[in-house]
């Protein structure tokens, strides 16, 4: 299909529609530019797999390869919340803790006072809304930056957590569905249906989009890189249903264990729901203004406050998702859950995903990626027996390697005029 595009004087112009050799060219042109996204993180995935699969065979058998989705889940979870804070150049010091005391609700609702699953659930995710607006109020009404007010919560929540658990005492989450969340997987059948869907309906967008592009005259990727990436993208679900559909159980007379975990659905579908809202609504184009400058947004009638307190609501009602899920994995919650290395993994994921730290740049899927690359590091290190120090060293120079190349990105991008 040609574009045409009329002129009021002269002949009309047409325009050829884009090659895949011209998408190629243009690609290269914005990484050169500064426009890298979350180039880094897929290859340092690739290149981290290669070297774990080398030097320890059993880092690609399927019982490892789910053992990734579940060791990674809520540190992903948190990030995907973080994603929206960075995203205005704020920090969130507290969201690990603040995930320690949505658990806490959860376990002390369902356990202790014998709520249904659903009751504590629903708990948990409004304590973390309440945490959010409290923050995000001390924030952009008060005028705190971002990092004394959630430092004090960081305090705080760890303070909250010991006195919810009686200084100390474990809570076990015994909840059949709670500890599914984490423990349990899909049938496999379903695992097929649900990749097949999700195919489906990437499908349908990119199409549809192509389409609506064309019928407007606007500029559209040529469509070998449409069906490129939907084929991308049945390759990779295809493979990951395959192996998490391979019998992973030591002793299948007892018991079986196959099937995608469940708690992989349940970050894609709030994966989708996230990026739908960023990228697709009024609010998400605001969050990206404000994030870029604060000022003309004001000036555009944006109100800035609302979007700030917004993303500080939404970190911690993921911060709660998170907890929810970190307890469903222990099958208890303690004065450490949420603790220790939670919020480090959680904001180095954002970032090691491609969200920049200067605000108005990341996606959703960052979180994913860059939540990928710390389950990893650390499930790889523990096969090969290193220590918690080294993986923490590794961990923390893949992280100043990502900021690094965000700032480089950012400067090279202001250099060529591309931001």
């Amino acid at each position: 299909m040609t574009t045409t595009v009329v002129q009021k004087d002269g002949p009309a112009a047409v325009t050829p529609p884009p090659t895949l050799g011209s998408h190629v060219r243009n690609y290269v042109s914005r990484v050169r530019g500064g426009d890298i996204g979350a180039l880094p993180a897929v290859l340092g995935l690739v290149v981290l797999c290669t070297v774990f699969s080398i030097m320890q065979p059993t880092f690609l058998s399927a019982g490892n390869f789910a053992n990734l989705f579940t060791q990674g889940a809520a540190v992903t979870l948190i990030a995907m919340g973080l994603v929206f804070v960075l995203l205005l150049g704020e920090i969130d010091l507290s969201a690990g803790f603040a995930s320690g005391v949505c658990a806490a609700i959860l376990a002390n609702v369902v356990t202790v006072l014998g709520y249904p699953w659903y009751v504590a659930v629903l708990a948990a995710i409004v304590t973390g809304v309440v945490i959010g607006t409290t923050l995000g109020f001390l924030v952009a009404k008060i005028g705190i930056p971002s990092f004394v007010v959630t430092l004090a919560g960081f305090l705080a929540f760890q303070g909250i957590v010991l006195m919810l658990m009686e200084e100390g005492a474990n809570i076990s989450v015994r909840d059949e569905v709670l500890v599914a969340i984490a423990n349990r997987n899909l049938p496999p059948v379903l695992g097929w249906l649900l990749a097949a869907v999700a195919v489906a309906g990437y499908a349908a967008v990119q199409l549809l989009r192509h389409r609506t592009r064309a019928a407007r005259g606007l500029v559209t990727d040529p469509i070998a890189v449409v069906f490129a990436r939907i084929g991308g993208l049945a390759l990779v679900l295809g493979v990951a249903v395959f192996i998490l559909n391979l019998e992973r159980s030591r002793n299948v007379v007892v018991s079986s264990l196959k099937g995608v975990p469940i708690v992989v659905p349940i970050i894609a579908a709030l994966l989708v729901f996230w990026t739908f809202v960023l990228q697709r609504t009024t609010y998400g184009r605001h969050v990206y203004a404000v994030g870029g400058n604060k000022e003309a947004a004001r000036r555009a009638g944006i109100n800035v406050d609302r979007i700030r307190i917004s993303v500080f609501v939404i970190c911690s009602s993921m911060a709660a998702v998170g907890g929810i899920v970190a307890a469903s994995r222990a099958n208890s919650v303690d004065p450490n859950t949420g603790g220790s290395d939670v919020l480090l993994y959680a904001v180095g994921a954002a970032v090691i995903g491609g969200t920049s730290l200067f605000g108005g740049k990341g996606r959703v899927l960052d979180a994913v990626l860059g939540g990928a690359v710390v389950a990893v590091i650390d499930n790889g290190m523990g096969l090969m027996e290193y220590s918690s120090g080294v993986k923490y060293v590794v961990t923390g120079v893949v992280l100043l390697l990502a900021a690094s190349v965000d700032a480089f990105s950012r400067r090279r991008s202001t250099a060529t005029g591309n931001r």
